[in-house]
């Protein structure tokens, strides 16, 4: 009996490689710009879109752990399509992004995914690219070893397939 591939110690540790690779290949110069002034001949750096107006309420500092738990967890959501749980236990593991319990919790608070929508991503996944009975899908949506998403999310999948 074949292991399904998500249950591959390897595969994970490739998806985990190929997310760490699009997340810092973002650049790292954050929006500034540096320019020389002509009278002057000084370098002058300039912040490109960056400033808060006298306006806005001003927003608490959030830890940078936190911060980078929730864009990582945007990162799980967006392009591989994961579950809640799924997520949450990614950004914690030891084999994983290592985050602290409570960074993950703030992004997991804060993060705006569409679960239904991934488990559906998911599911025409392993029904395109695997060849899978909507009831295997069903099981592998919900399992522990598996997506981890709610049965709920997991029936919309199964649902919503293209038959």
């Amino acid at each position: 009996m074949k292991t399904s591939i998500f249950k591959k110690w390897w595969f994970w540790v490739i998806i985990v490689i190929v997310i760490a690779a699009v997340a810092f290949s973002g650049g790292s110069d954050s929006g500034k710009q540096t320019a020389a002034d002509s009278d002057t001949g000084e370098v002058v750096q300039e912040e490109s879109g960056n400033e808060q107006s006298s306006d806005e309420p001003d927003v608490p500092d959030v830890p940078k752990e936190y911060e980078s738990a929730l864009k990582k967890a945007e990162t799980y959501s967006d392009m591989m399509h994961m579950s809640k749980a799924g997520i949450y236990n990614q950004l914690i593991s030891e084999y994983g992004e290592q985050f602290s319990e409570e960074a993950a919790q703030y992004a997991m608070d804060n993060l705006d995914a569409d679960y239904k929508a991934n488990a559906l991503a998911k599911a025409e996944s392993y029904q395109d690219t695997m060849n899978m009975s909507p009831d295997a899908i069903y099981d592998q949506l919900i399992s522990e070893y598996g997506e981890q998403f709610t049965p709920e999310e997991a029936q919309y999948a199964i649902d919503n397939l293209s038959k």
